[in-house]
C-alpha cells in the first residue's frame, strides 16, 4: 500500500524567526491520521532567521536525528557537547532519561535550513547520548548511503530505535533500488529537488508511505535529495 502526503498538506507554524512545516503532528499542529509512521515520530523542516534559534529546552525518551540543508546549526546541551552542524552532517542526540540543549543560527546574514527528526526508541529510560557523522557528496551520490541505524553499520550514527535512515543524491540518469521487507515500513521524504519514487513524482516536502512492499525504485531525478527511512512496524 502506498500513501501519498504532499509538502502542501503538511502542518506550519509561522513565528516570524522560524519557518516550520511539520509531516506529522507536532506542537499546536494536531491531526490525528498523521500521528507518526510506526517509530517515525517527527519530520519538522525548519527555516531559521540568522541570529536566532531555539533557547535551552529538554527532551525525554527519544531518538533525534538533525540533518542541516543549508547554512550552519550551532548546538550545545547538558552532556558538554558543543557542536556546529552543518550540510552533509547527521546528528544523533538520544534524550534518554533527560537532556537539556539549544539550537541556533549565528550567522549574520544566512538563513539555516534543516531537518529535524523524532524516532520512538525501543526501550525507555536509556542514558542520553550524543553523536555526529559527517557524510560527503560522494558518499550519496547516485545511491543510498546509510546514515542511521540500529547497530551503527557501515559508519551510521546509531539510533536506539527499529529505524534506519539512507540518503541519497539524485540526478539525470541517476538511480536506486532497494529491496523492502513487506512486514516492515518504509517511508521516503524528498528534502530537495524531484525524483520518481515506485512511479509516483515527489517533490521537494512530499513523501511516499510504504505497507507491505517489496522493493522501492528511485530515478528521473532533478536535483534531488532523498531520505528513505526503513520501519518497524
Amino acid at each position: 500500500m502506498k500513501t501519498l502526503r504532499r509538502s502542501q498538506e503538511r502542518g506550519h507554524a509561522d513565528h516570524d524567526w522560524l519557518q516550520s512545516f511539520h509531516s506529522f503532528s507536532f506542537a499546536d499542529y494536531h491531526d490525528p491520521a498523521h500521528m507518526g509512521f510506526g517509530p517515525l515520530r517527527v519530520i519538522n523542516e525548519d527555516v531559521i532567521a540568522p541570529g536566532r534559534g531555539f533557547g535551552q529546552h529538554g527532551h525525554r525518551d527519544m531518538e533525534i536525528l538533525t540533518c542541516v540543508l543549508e547554512g550552519v546549526l550551532h548546538h550545545e546541551d547538558s552532556l558538554g557537547n558543543g557542536e556546529d552542524i552543518r550540510p552533509g552532517d547527521v546528528q544523533r542526540m538520544s534524550a534518554g532519561t533527560g537532556i537539556v540543549h539549544s539550537e541556533f543560527n549565528r550567522a549574520l546574514y544566512d538563513r539555516t535550513h534543516l531537518l529535524q527528526i523524532w524516532i520512538t526508541p525501543t526501550r525507555t529510560g536509556l542514558p542520553p547520548g550524543y553523536e555526529q557523522k559527517r557524510f560527503s557528496e560522494g558518499d550519496k551520490r547516485g545511491r543510498l548511503c546509510l546514515v542511521a541505524s540500529p547497530d551503527g553499520r557501515e559508519g551510521s550514527v546509531t539510533v536506539h530505535a527499529d529505524a534506519s535512515l539512507s540518503v541519497g543524491l539524485f540526478d539525470g540518469d541517476e538511480q536506486a533500488e532497494l529491496v523492502l521487507n513487506p512486514a516492515r515500513k518504509a517511508c521516503v521524504h524528498v528534502a530537495r529537488g524531484r525524483v520518481v519514487v515506485n512511479g509516483e513524482r515527489l517533490d521537494a516536502g512530499d513523501a511516499l508511505l510504504l505497507e507491505g512492499e517489496s522493493g522501492l525504485k528511485l530515478e528521473q531525478g532533478q536535483l534531488a535529495e532523498v531520505l528513505v527511512f526503513d520501519l518497524g512496524a
